[in-house]
């Protein structure tokens, strides 16, 4: 069963979500719906979802088709994005390589294979304690902050400042999330083109 907590973290790093793919998109070319393409790879951010305390979103990439053919190739340029990936500081959970196909209307099919990492983050290590209540005394003390949200379902104006540092730490690892994919998928095509 969901927590108040889980249902208003999982709002704000939504909003996060939201907010890094609207960054990706106006830095890189955007695609339709949460993707952006950069040199030749497309890129998709999922939506986060609430599951037994933590909070878990997707990122993946597409395995760029038109400069690898073959399975064993796909393979190989999926074990080496994983390997880069690995090094990073916010570690995915899960790494997969899923073929999806896509059948428009029964007229054509087309396979396309991804890279999907699988981060979860615990709902406590959505924000920091000390930075919450050190925000939260420059308030009180007169100063503004734009980004603390009012919200409703919160009570005290901890609370909102609680709510903005969710936001901003999910916008802050997933940009280093997709950063550090971006980086292996660089770092692969180098190594496989050498």
């Amino acid at each position: 069963m969901s927590t108040l907590k889980g249902l208003l973290f999982n709002q704000y790093v939504a909003e996060g979500l939201t907010s890094i793919v609207e960054e990706m998109q106006s830095k890189y070319t955007a695609k339709k719906g949460r993707r952006f393409n950069y040199n030749n790879v497309t890129y998709e951010v999922s939506r986060p979802t609430l599951s037994e305390g933590t909070i878990e979103y997707e990122i993946s990439s597409k395995i760029p088709e038109n400069e690898i053919k073959t399975p064993k190739e796909m393979q190989a340029f999926f074990q080496q994005v994983k390997k880069f990936v690995s090094t990073g500081d916010f570690k995915p959970e899960s790494m997969e390589m899923e073929n999806i196909v896509w059948d428009y209307k029964n007229e054509t099919e087309k396979k396309r294979d991804y890279v999907k990492l699988l981060y979860k983050l615990h709902l406590d290590d959505l924000f920091d304690n000390e930075e919450v209540v050190k925000r939260h005394n420059n308030i009180r003390e007169g100063a503004k902050d734009p980004d603390v949200p009012h919200s409703a379902s919160t009570f005290t104006t901890m609370g909102n400042v609680v709510l903005a540092a969710v936001r901003d730490t999910i916008k802050n690892i997933a940009r280093n999330n997709i950063n550090n994919l971006i980086d292996a998928n660089k770092k692969t095509k180098e190594a496989l083109k050498g």
